[in-house]
């Protein structure tokens, strides 16, 4: 599985273009949804479906527009899928001004296996940064999409309504750095990283 990251949006939320074959999960369309379909075009791929990793607003600027342009469904955890229809929930009318809303995902996530197409992951909550955060494992290719619970060396921010310090710092030490060292880790922004080095080296959350 090739994975391809486009840093976008207001806020330079990483959108993922996730690839097997000729089929392509998107993750987090967070913005410039031109760039994203030009992209798509230029690989000459079929998108399947939309991940959310959660659903603030610098995520889903383009969700709309990327849904209704390939007619593909959308995948968010059961806690967040009133948020794509609520400003206030999403916070884009607080940090933008405008109201950033869409119809709501056709299917709700819950922890646990899930098979789209080719593509064959597990799906954990990971709240902390928000109630309905889930990261996205790859165990095969160790490679997981971690949304905005872990960075490179740093973390989620908690200080958002539904945002919980204890809930993140125990989404990462019981869930992610439970995978192997060796997985790689793409963040919701920023640069990718290492579960073994964020362990060793995460300033905010690290094991000894």
């Amino acid at each position: 599985m090739h994975i391809k990251g486009m840093s976008l949006g207001p806020l330079g939320a990483n959108c993922y273009i996730l690839q097997k074959e000729k089929d392509v999960l998107i993750v987090d369309p967070g913005g410039d949804a031109e760039a994203i379909i030009q992209t798509i075009q230029q690989d000459d791929v079929t998108p399947l479906a939309i991940l959310l990793t959660h659903a603030h607003f610098d995520h889903i600027g383009a969700l709309d527009e990327i849904r209704k342009y390939y007619n593909i469904d959308v995948y968010l955890h059961e806690k967040e899928k009133d948020w794509l229809e609520e400003s206030k929930l999403n916070r884009s009318k607080l940090f933008t001004g405008q109201d950033i809303m869409t119809s709501p995902p056709e299917h709700t996530l819950l922890e646990g296996s899930l098979h789209i197409g080719p593509f064959s992951f597990d799906v954990y909550h990971t709240p902390g940064h928000s109630p309905g955060s889930v990261s996205f494992v790859f165990p095969e290719e160790e490679k997981v999409v971690s949304g905005d619970v872990l960075f490179y060396q740093g973390i989620g921010r908690t200080d958002l309504p539904g945002g919980d310090i204890e809930q993140l710092t125990n989404s990462i030490k019981q869930k992610l750095y439970t995978l192997n060292d060796t997985f790689t880790v793409f963040p919701g922004h920023g640069p990718k990283t290492t579960i073994g080095s964020e362990k060793r080296n995460n300033p905010f959350i690290y094991v000894r």
